[in-house]
């Protein structure tokens, strides 16, 4: 059995204290210790209350997820929850630290609540495409109201000591939890004889009867914040429960029925997979667990642009002092007026405190002068993309950064070995590749050079932790993971778009399919004049699919930044309008190209761009430039938008069926004759063997063959 219950007697009250580290989670032997001292306590006479507590930093981190989906052995969660609501002596849950999911459930059967000033709560199962399943949806709009419950469990939040306090969550909040918790008990035992037990709470819920406002706004915060996902729906529904029935254990039953339709859920399973997803990109496989990491005290950024002003604040926000170099004045004073105003928004939102502000943004400083970096322990350059420059840079970084200092690069896909190779110190240097914003992004691409050490490794990855980023280690690879798979899906489109399709019907059955943004979309953001200004400059011809975009770009219809592109922009907004004029473009290119223009379906449109992702995300794999599947998926989901309930492109192709994922392929490559749908040969292999896409083969020659022609991926968007 995982975890125990400790027992002690402290002046006439039973102390339950959870252990079960590090987060002390509900395993079979919590719930079994739970229970077990729970009959102990009303036995003995002379036990008058009981505190419950956890080990460590955890009150009780939630249910234990590897044990999701299993039968599960010895004493359930209800049975402990029943003995634990039912017990003869009153219970008080003394929050030591964070309670989420069944360890905000736990405390919530208890009859009474203390904090410590520090702890949070929360009911964040939604993010693995569940309900909170014991009994939270039914006793927490019991003591916060249904709105305000609603949006904890809709947002997945985590809620701090303070404001649950002010919801009605706990009923104080404790510098000595676990003492005061003892003493609070004992006086209760003493002078009440009856205690609050919130399944008996019904005046907030019976409140809310006949208002439908309450459950209309959580639809709505649902829609727009858990678009296409099935558990907000479910949760919903429990909440009604709550609300209407006026037998709380016919809405434990309905929680029941809601919690098992969630689980036997594909969704369950794809936000499951990316939960440990995450977890297991951390883990490098030819790096050991002990490998020793720098600590990181300062952190340089060379560039004060929005990816540099955007690092800055990942630094600042963990607490790390960072100072930015720029070479122009103007752009450095531009630069940080551009941090402080995003840290005013905040304020303006409520997420800082002016205080806080202060602090922070305080920890940001900035000079014209390289020698101003001389104690920082990593430096990452931010500037755009051109590998002489960066060259440039990392030789001036070499000269005047102490010689342990980690040189890191942002670089989108430039070859991290070329970079390397100007300094004196390859081992130190690595791929830090951010998304934009880069403070709000979570994914953050590591790039492992041919001598990037173990050391920069463990050290980066750790420090990827620190800024909260979902990190995932790629090989120096041509586009690196995702903008090689972003290549082949964005030139899917644009095929699709010379065979018949338009912009807005791409657009809208790939965000149908559950992406945040369409690849037209996408493209008039990042700007069409990228790769046809690249083109151009190197007297090169356009490929096929960047035919139409090179032309538009013709007419100074460059995207978002004109005002025109695929789509056509209204001053001050990024909505995109119908752009008619541009049909008889597409009309021409594709007749000069020799295409027949056709109706193409919705389900042509999702099979080829999710397919091209597949195909290429499988060679990927099978080159080792990413470790694992799962790498891939959470590159995707926090890099590029693509729906978390469907796991991943690689999660969406094991859900699929390898041997159909092979057959569309074989259909797509015949109608086309298009080869970015011929099928990978590991895709053919795992296929033939009934196997799924798991981890990459270990291959101890894989660097030798990769091959890095930048220039070819830049020349092809």
């Amino acid at each position: 059995m995982k975890g125990t219950v400790l027992y002690d007697i402290k002046d006439g009250i039973a102390v339950l204290t959870v252990d079960n580290p590090p987060v002390n989670p509900l395993s079979d032997g919590v719930r079994a210790g739970l229970y077990d001292c729970l009959v102990k306590a009303e036995d003995d006479s002379s036990v008058i209350g009981v505190v419950l507590t956890g080990k460590g930093r955890a009150f009780i981190g939630g249910a234990d997820i590897s044990e999701f989906g299993g039968n599960g052995e010895g004493i359930t969660l209800n049975e402990v929850f029943n003995k634990l609501e039912s017990c003869s002596k009153p219970v008080v849950a003394a929050i030591n630290g964070f309670a989420l999911g069944g360890g905000l459930e736990t405390a919530l059967c208890c009859n009474y609540r203390i904090v410590a000033e520090n702890a949070f709560v929360g009911l964040p199962e939604v993010n693995l495409g569940l309900l909170p399943g014991g009994g939270g949806t039914q006793r927490l709009p019991r003591l916060t109201g249904p709105g305000e419950a609603l949006k904890m469990m809709l947002t997945g939040a985590h809620v701090p000591a303070k404001k649950a306090l002010n919801i009605g969550i706990v009923d104080e909040i404790s510098e000595n939890v676990v003492e005061d918790s003892i003493s609070f008990i004992k006086e209760k035992a003493e002078s009440t004889k009856n205690h609050p037990k919130v399944r008996d709470m019904n005046e907030k819920v019976i409140e809310a009867r006949g208002d439908e406002k309450v459950l209309l706004e959580a639809q709505a915060m649902a829609a727009k914040g858990r678009k296409g996902q099935f558990a907000p729906g479910q949760i919903i529904k429990c909440v009604e429960s709550a609300i209407n029935l006026d037998d709380f254990d016919e809405g434990l039953k309905k929680e029941g029925e809601y919690f098992l339709e969630c689980l036997l859920h594909p969704q369950r399973e794809a936000m499951i997979h990316i939960f440990f997803g995450e977890r297991a990109a951390s883990k490098i496989a030819d790096v050991p667990k002990d490998t020793k990491t720098k600590d990181i005290k300062k952190a340089g950024i060379i560039g004060s642009g929005t990816m540099g002003g955007g690092i800055a604040m990942c630094f600042a926000n963990a607490g790390i002092p960072v100072h930015i170099i720029d070479q122009d004045e103007d752009n450095l004073k531009r630069g940080l007026s551009v941090i402080e105003k995003n840290y005013d928004f905040m304020v303006g939102r409520g997420k800082l405190t002016a205080e806080q502000k202060d602090m922070v943004f305080g920890l940001v400083t900035s000079s014209l002068d390289y020698k101003d970096l001389s104690d920082c322990d990593i430096v990452i350059e931010a500037v755009y993309e051109n590998l002489e420059l960066k060259h440039e840079i990392f030789k001036s970084l070499d000269e005047h950064v102490k010689d342990d200092a980690i040189l890191a690069s942002n670089t989108s896909g430039l070859d991290i070995d070329s970079i390397a190779s100007v300094t004196k110190r390859p081992e130190l240097v690595v791929g830090t590749h951010f998304f934009s914003p880069a403070n709000i992004m979570r994914l953050l691409e590591v790039v492992r050079g041919e001598q990037t050490s173990n050391e920069t490794l463990a050290t980066i990855m750790a420090i990827g932790k620190k800024l909260k980023k979902a990190a995932v280690v790629s090989l120096n690879a041509p586009g690196f993971i995702g903008n090689r798979m972003l290549f082949r899906y964005t030139a899917q489109a644009n095929m699709l778009l010379l065979e018949g399709a338009l912009p807005h019907q791409v657009d809208q059955a790939l965000e149908s399919f559950g992406l945040n943004m369409g690849p037209f979309r996408m493209m008039d953001l990042v700007g069409l004049d990228l790769g046809w200004r690249a083109r151009k400059l190197g007297g090169k011809e356009s490929p096929l699919h960047a035919k139409i975009g090179d032309e538009l770009c013709e007419q100074n219809r460059f995207g978002q930044k004109s005002a025109a592109g695929y789509y056509n922009y209204s001053e001050g907004s990024r909505a995109p309008n119908p752009a008619p004029e541009n049909e008889a473009t597409y009309e021409k290119i594709s007749s000069e190209n020799g295409f027949t223009r056709r109706d193409i379906s919705d389900e042509e449109i999702v099979d080829r761009c999710i397919l091209a992702l597949i195909n290429e995300g499988a060679d990927i794999l099978s080159e080792g430039v990413a470790q694992r599947a799962a790498d891939i998926d959470v590159v995707y989901i926090n890099g590029y938008g693509f729906p978390i309930w469907r796991g991943g492109p690689m999660h969406h192709a094991n859900a699929m069926g390898l041997d159909v994922v092979i057959e569309k392929l074989e259909k797509y490559k015949e109608i086309t004759e298009n080869d970015a749908y011929q099928p990978s040969e590991m895709l053919i292999n795992l296929a033939k063997n009934g196997e799924k896409l798991a981890e990459a083969p270990q291959k101890d020659e894989r660097k030798d063959k990769l091959g890095f022609e930048m220039s070819s991926v830049a020349n092809n968007f």
